[in-house]
């Protein structure tokens, strides 16, 4: 039953990377490339690291692929929020059909 329940959680994970692997390629700019590959980070990634921790169990592998799971949930946004605010003070145009700009309205974040 544990295999079943790792092999659907490492599905799912792959699902996501590959539908943030086309959010890449369609998104039209840097600010929603981002939240996709967050996204695909996020959801994949830590969905294939907990599946392979169900298949392998409470081993050293079991216990790096947790550990994996904790680093990528605490990076994985800070990085994100990091490279979106760097790409706004260096003047990366929203894309035209963004309906807000919060950066532009925080004086911290004008360039």
């Amino acid at each position: 039953m544990s295999s079943f329940i790792g092999l659907a959680f490492i599905a799912i994970g792959i699902t996501f990377d590959v539908l943030g692997c086309l959010g890449l390629v369609r998104l039209p700019d840097v600010y929603n490339r981002l939240q996709a590959a967050t996204k695909c980070v996020t959801m994949g990634t830590c969905s294939i690291l907990f599946g392979t921790f169900f298949l392998v169990g409470f081993t050293s592998s079991g216990m790096k692929a947790l550990l994996c799971i904790v680093f990528l949930i605490l990076t994985s946004p800070v990085s994100a929020h990091a490279i979106a605010r760097g790409a706004h003070r260096a003047g990366v145009k929203l894309w035209d059909g963004s309906v807000i700009d919060k950066y532009r309205e925080d004086k911290e974040g004008e360039a």
